[in-house]
């Protein structure tokens, strides 16, 4: 019996006048309001890592069919040199928090976000800004003040509220252009207790003694027995190699975390949800064979035991299966998809969104899956 099935597709944006402008979207993050409409933004610039890379903001009124066109987040003037990345987390009654990455670009302006030398990142600033309308108005940035040092941080999960109140946020630590790596390159979650005004504490949720295994692209659930589930994209810096993604769980709130385990699937860029029944729907971009997939998995204790397989987009297509040559830093620059997100609508469809070049543009592509 068929569990999954992909009910259709469309985009939130594509740049309307390739042949005139350079824009491409990247790193989607969508919510579903208690109001019904629906909010999305992403990056849109010149390229991958361009410095223009700027976060936008759309609007769904329809169940996420059409789009609104996009408007930029930030002032422009507050991104000169500075390229920015965005997720959303919607709050009961209209409260909707958005969490910016800035990077800050102004000593090195004609290069990439990582030094290909030694895979240190570009300054990065954190930042809150709040909506208390459902998305229409944003208050000023509030910078974020991080518990630990990075001293550069990854962003590729929203703000998660745990059921005792605490806000969480998963986040890498990154080593400096530099090279500096205070605390190593691992898994950690800011915590605030006081709704993201203060971020005093962290946890500790992946790392590797040696400092060789690198957890990126991380998540973290609270699942319906109150246990917290992580997961990340694991690079072996030492051999220059992907591995398999990794989960590891909490039964104590964060305070501890079983060590990092492998899920047997073979990608990156993984975003999970939990479902009625207690089992993890995962959607990632595949690195064993080409394409988007969907997963269906089930915990057996603290064991991850995998199910059915549903291919989502780009399967036919070789010229997505990223081999690399060795260089992380190379690799960055030639992904080709990923970053998916995803969340249950009300009408307990599926809702999964990431980027993808389509005839040689970026767009924010969207699915509707139905899940039995």
């Amino acid at each position: 019996m068929k569990h999954l099935q992909c009910l259709n597709s469309g985009l939130i944006y594509r740049n309307p006048a390739p042949h005139v402008v350079s824009r491409h979207a990247f790193f989607p993050s969508v919510v579903e309001m208690d109001n019904g409409e629906m909010l999305a933004t992403f990056s849109i610039g010149q390229a991958f890592e361009a410095v223009d890379l700027s976060a936008y903001i759309a609007r769904s009124q329809d169940g996420g069919q059409n789009w609104s066109d996009p408007q930029q987040l930030l002032p422009a003037e507050f991104m000169h040199l500075h390229s920015s990345c965005t997720r959303l987390t919607a709050f009961p009654g209209g409260e909707v928090v958005a969490l910016v990455t800035r990077h800050d670009r102004t000593e090195h302006p004609y290069e990439g976000l990582a030094n290909e030398e030694n895979m240190g990142f570009v300054p990065v600033e954190v930042l809150l800004l709040r909506s208390q309308d459902y998305g229409a108005t944003w208050s000023e940035p509030q910078v974020v003040e991080p518990p630990l040092e990075g001293p550069s941080f990854e962003l590729c999960a929203p703000i998660i509220e745990l059921r005792d109140g605490r806000w969480v946020w998963p986040t890498s630590t990154w080593r400096g252009w530099d090279g500096y790596e205070p605390n190593g390159m691992k898994m950690v979650a800011f915590v605030s207790h006081d709704k993201g005004q203060t971020w005093p504490d962290y946890l500790d949720v992946m790392s590797d003694e040696k400092r060789e295994k690198i957890y990126w692209e991380s998540k973290i659930i609270e699942l319906s027995g109150g246990a917290l589930l992580a997961v990340a994209w694991v690079y072996d810096e030492a051999f220059g190699q992907d591995l398999t993604n990794h989960y590891s769980l909490s039964h104590d709130g964060g305070q501890t975390w079983t060590a990092p385990a492998c899920t047997g699937l073979q990608g990156q860029t993984m975003a999970i949800m939990e479902l009625e029944d207690s089992r993890i729907l995962s959607i990632y971009r595949r690195m064993d064979v080409p394409g988007l997939w969907a997963n269906i998995s089930h915990l057996k204790g603290d064991t991850w035991v995998n199910g059915e397989a549903l291919p989502l987009w780009g399967v036919k297509d070789s010229n997505l299966l990223d081999k690399g040559d060795g260089n992380m830093v190379h690799d960055f620059n030639e992904l080709k998809f990923g970053a998916p997100c995803l969340l249950r609508q009300a009408d307990g469809v599926v809702f999964i969104a990431f980027w993808c070049y389509e005839k040689l543009v970026s767009n924010i592509r969207w699915f509707k899956l139905q899940v039995a």
